[in-house]
């Protein structure tokens, strides 16, 4: 059953007691620092529940009750309402009670009547502050189920253009297959026949097929590598911003002659915050994109550098993409890391940048993208918070 979780804000405690002199007595006396709201049965709470659940922290409810007891409040609100941390009342505090309270209802302290004012004002603080802590863990973990989510649909759509490219190309192999004549079915090695339209098409799309399955191939090592590092005890991993432009140069599936358009250089490196396998997939994709604006200029070129400067925080650093490609229209340029946008006229959804910038935004940083139409596209990524500089290796001198 799909409930709305609670807003980290939620201060409210729901008491419930048949006896009405007992209600009155809780929100009077606890009323002046708690958000209290009463109920008379165990149909009243839940009902009251079912309207306003998510306004309600801490659910304190007497244990013997008509009807319904107290035992079978928290049995339900266990399963309907996990958010609500749960305090039982009781007069009668029988081991079987205490046992059914502790395993069926997951209650976090059992309170023995009459009510003390000071222990049972401590009990709701202790409530109150757990109840944040694990509103806060949600939401973390939601997060992270979140970006994960994110990650994984993203890191399936660049896989797929690949492997597609792979399919394609071993398909035109295999269609320009031409079987062997009856005269060469005697004994011996046999050569097998392809068609070719120009000199070299199949070497070209085996070649092709081969460098989109290496990137496949290192793609799905990065994140590999991720997943051994989340294990308990593993080393903290580091990248620097020279070893990922390395691997980009080495890994990305250039396409013909698309590998010398590109330029790569450090001024002055640097320790990137934020995750080896994101990091390296946020330089594939503007790789990508700015190869694809780039095809068809006589002089295409990418500019990839990466450098840190100092700040008032300490060192921030930069990896800065510079082509010389057709630009971007100011109303495309103004939306690009808001929403799914794309660039091209066919093919894309629009949520590379968008992307890039969840990526950056969990490593503290931000991408900013500047382009004039018929002058080229600066895509930047900010590493806004202090980063580690990688000083330079001095050579010994000879003795």
């Amino acid at each position: 059953m799909s409930h709305p979780a609670m807003p980290a804000h939620a201060q409210g405690v729901l008491f419930v007691d048949d006896e009405a002199p007992s209600r009155k007595w809780f929100a009077r006396c606890f009323g002046g620092e708690f958000e209290v709201a009463t109920a008379g049965s165990v149909d009243e709470a839940l009902a009251t529940l079912a309207a306003r659940g998510q306004e309600f922290a801490v659910l304190v409810t007497d244990y013997r009750m008509p009807q319904q007891d107290g035992m079978k409040l928290l049995r339900t609100v266990q399963r309907e309402h996990r958010h609500l941390v749960r305090l039982l009342v009781t007069a009668y505090a029988e081991k079987d009670v205490a046992i059914a309270a502790v395993n069926q209802g997951r209650v976090l302290r059992i309170l023995e009547k009459p009510l003390e004012d000071e222990p049972t004002r401590e009990a709701l603080r202790e409530a109150l502050a757990l109840s944040r802590s694990q509103a806060l863990e949600r939401a973390l973990n939601e997060g992270r189920v979140s970006a994960l989510r994110e990650t994984l649909g993203f890191l399936a759509h660049e896989l797929n253009t690949p492997l597609a490219t792979v399919r394609g190309c071993v398909a035109s192999v295999a269609a320009r297959h031409r079987p062997a004549g009856a005269a060469d079915h005697g004994a011996g090695p046999r050569l097998v026949q392809f068609e070719e339209d120009h000199p070299g098409d199949l070497l070209a799309a085996l070649e092709r097929a081969e460098r989109r399955a290496l990137y496949c191939q290192s793609l799905v090592a990065t994140f590999l590598q991720s997943a051994r590092d989340a294990y308990p005890g593993a080393a903290p991993q580091t990248v620097s911003a020279s070893a990922l432009l390395e691997a980009l140069m080495a890994e990305f599936p250039f396409e013909r002659d698309e590998r010398v358009w590109v330029c790569a250089e450090v001024e002055s490196d640097f320790r990137l915050p934020g995750r080896r396998d994101l990091l390296y997939l946020v330089l594939c994709t503007l790789t990508k994109n700015s190869l694809q604006a780039l095809r068809g200029r006589p002089d295409a070129r990418l500019a990839v550098r990466a450098g840190c400067e100092p700040g008032a925080q300490g060192a921030r650093g930069w990896i800065r993409f510079t082509d010389n490609g057709p630009g971007i229209a100011p109303d495309v340029l103004a939306r690009l890391t808001r929403e799914p946008v794309t660039t091209r006229g066919t093919g894309g959804n629009g949520m590379g940048l968008l992307f890039c910038q969840r990526v950056m935004q969990s490593a503290g940083g931000m991408v900013r993208v500047e382009s004039t139409l018929g002058q080229g596209t600066t895509v930047v990524l900010s590493f806004e918070r202090a980063v580690d500089p990688v000083l330079p290796v001095v050579p010994a001198r000879p003795a």
